[in-house]
């Protein structure tokens, strides 16, 4: 494997973690947006009142993503599994 073939691949995992993990990080920092405003706005300062909404939203993305996330795995995988008798040379 030579440094172009390494550094194509790196890029490429990179590329499939940040798709697969930002619908999720999104999800979870407007969910977090929405709750501080709601707790400045009331003047409620309770730490824990985050925590159950964020847990069902991201429990939410991951059940209705997951095929998609599955799909993308997948394509990356037979990719990698694919090309991997070139990087041998």
């Amino acid at each position: 494997m030579n440094i172009e073939q390494s550094v194509e691949v790196l890029r490429q995992l990179v590329t499939t973690s940040l798709l697969i993990i930002s619908p999720i990080l999104l999800v979870s920092m407007a969910v977090g947006l929405v709750i501080s405003l709601f707790q400045s706005i009331t003047s409620i300062q309770e730490q824990t009142l985050t925590f159950v909404p964020k847990l069902l939203a991201v429990a939410f993305v991951l059940v209705a993503g997951a095929p998609w996330m599955l799909r993308i795995l997948m394509q990356f995988t037979i990719t990698f599994i694919s090309r991997m008798s070139e990087m041998a040379r």
